[in-house]
């Protein structure tokens, strides 16, 4: 018996080393033959790796190895979606380590060799930190983020740092040029978390983060048929990322699956002394986010429809507007048919105003809280924001739009009536919720298809140009509320659409609950046909 076991594990080292081999020369043989049979790549899940890994079907290092090829073959080749910053070069030497971690006691974590893509907004000890700026290109961090440790621990690989807007703002960056969109090269991704939605979309790793300030996790979710979850406020550490709008920014899950989203969540959320505003948090978090994820999750939920649109120039009347809302339309029929009952329309009393006056006018946290974070890293090429727009290198979009926040401060009026208008909206909001016993709010993430990429975009001064019109993605932040963008499918002519669903504070349970029970009837998400399966891919 134990002379059979000897053979049969040497037999599966040596398929192994063949499958390994015919991929490293990138064999010209069909994929079922140079491959771990029963393993697919494509559109895999932490779920189906963990299985894989289970029944020895692949190892840590030859799914690292995988995906490395896809960023090689699509990122900067293929399609050039430019949706990677930087590869960690010792991604295949910390598989190895992982293989040997569970040959010898099992899994590292509950992520054990989970290939990440983490947006480049978030501090890397191990590896440069850009924010999209040539100004930070050889910039490493003495420290890593909270939410990098928390990885990490998990047994996560951070296969790449991804590309990201400049300082968090739109799909360009001085540090690498412009973000594509894997469903058509020529529009956009969506901003600012670019280069993570466009890369889980093109399978570049199993899951990545994402920044959402104004909308920069749901955005690139919608705008690339992915699941994107904006956490509440305190839910998640912002230790070690650089601010934006701080009583807005939050990090969050980018994934092709809303289970996904839920276990990357179940790792990364929770109090951290580091980031005081985590301390609401304590006694929220529950044991797993997948206790919530139930087929039927939309029977008897209560959902209010916004139907006015959140941006002030979007035209009702235009054919892109019409193509988004026929696949709304048919989301909301879907919702209904999965027994959920629905208040349409739901009326917000000055909706675009107050989402103008809550967020595009709080000009107020951003400087003060770049230079605070600057403060603290000694090795950093500029301390100020001050000296990083003085240096000329920001994209002009970008730079434009910082130069509103130079000399601004929380100490001025306006910041109170900004406090004090978003206050009163969130009550308003509350107690629509509560009048109608609504579970969530639902509404399209982008009124419009992706836009086209201008031309001039990397010249051009003006942000308004390039900002991608229909965006509906700014109550949350205001609000501080949790919102999960799901994939609705694709318009006429194949761009993708996100519905939106929002809840209250720390209702993520009721987002998985009833994000799942639509993805899960649906199955709305379709792989981008400009990244299809490599050969001998699995």
């Amino acid at each position: 018996m134990r002379e059979s076991r000897l053979i049969m594990s040497v037999v599966l080292i040596l398929i192994l080393f063949l499958a390994s081999n015919a991929r490293g020369a990138a064999a010209q043989t069909p994929a079922a033959s140079a491959s771990p049979a029963g393993f697919h790549l494509l559109e895999t899940t932490i779920e189906d790796i963990r299985a894989a890994f289970q029944s020895k079907r692949i190892t840590c290092r030859e799914l690292v190895n995988l995906y490395l090829k896809r960023i090689e073959a699509y990122d900067k080749a293929g399609p050039r979606l430019n949706a990677v910053q930087t590869v960690n070069t010792r991604a295949l030497q910390e598989a190895e380590r992982l293989d040997a971690a569970y040959a010898s006691s099992g899994p590292v974590g509950p992520l054990h060799c989970i290939p990440v893509l983490l947006k480049d907004q978030v501090e890397t000890s191990d590896m440069p930190t850009t924010y999209g700026s040539i100004i930070f290109s050889e910039f490493v961090p003495r420290r890593d983020a909270t939410i990098t440790t928390k990885l990490k621990k998990a047994g996560a690989i951070i296969l790449a740092k991804t590309t990201m807007g400049e300082f968090a703002a739109g799909y360009l960056g001085s540090a690498f040029g412009i973000v594509r969109n894997p469903y058509d090269p020529t529009r956009s991704p969506s901003g600012s978390s670019s280069g993570t939605g466009a890369g889980i979309a093109a399978n570049f790793a199993t899951v990545g983060i994402g920044e959402d300030t104004g909308g920069s996790v749901r955005g690139p979710a919608a705008f690339n048929s992915m699941v994107g979850l904006r956490p509440t406020v305190p839910l998640v550490s912002r230790f070690g990322m650089m601010p934006a709008t701080p009583s807005q920014d939050t990090l969050g899950p980018i994934a092709r699956t809303v289970k996904d989203a839920a276990l990357l969540l179940d790792v990364i959320a929770g109090y951290d002394p580091n980031d005081p505003v985590t301390v609401y948090a304590a006694g929220q978090v529950p044991a797993t986010y997948t206790a919530f994820l139930n087929k039927d999750g939309l029977r008897g939920a209560r959902l209010g429809v916004i139907r006015e649109p959140f941006d002030p120039k979007t035209d009702t009347a235009s054919d892109e507007y019409k193509k988004v809302k026929a696949v709304l339309d048919k989301g909301l029929a879907d919702v209904k048919r999965l027994g959920a009952e629905v208040v349409d329309p739901l009326t917000i009393p000055d909706l675009k105003d107050r989402v103008k006056k809550t967020f595009d006018d709080n000009l107020f946290e951003t400087e003060q809280a770049i230079d605070s974070y600057l403060a603290k890293h000694p090795n950093a090429p500029a301390k100020t924001m001050r000296e990083i727009l003085l240096t000329g290198k920001v994209v002009p979009s970008r730079s434009t739009r910082l130069i509103t926040n130079v000399g601004r401060t929380m100490d001025e009026p306006g910041y109170l009536k900004v406090l004090l208008l978003r206050e009163e909206t969130r009550q308003i909001v509350l107690q629509l919720m509560a009048d109608h016993r609504l579970d969530a709010l639902v509404y399209a993430t982008y009124d419009y298809p992706p836009a086209v990429i201008r031309p001039d975009a990397l010249a051009n001064p003006s942000f308004a140009d390039l900002a991608d019109p229909g965006n509906n993605r700014r109550l949350a932040p205001i609000l501080g509320f949790p919102a999960m963008s799901v994939p609705a499918g694709f318009t006429a002519d194949g761009l993708p659409v996100g519905i939106e669903f929002m809840g209250k504070p720390f209702a993520e349970p009721t987002l998985f609950k009833i994000g799942y029970a639509y993805e899960q009837a649906t199955h709305n998400r379709k792989p981008p046909a400009t990244t299809p399966q490599l050969r001998g891919e699995p």
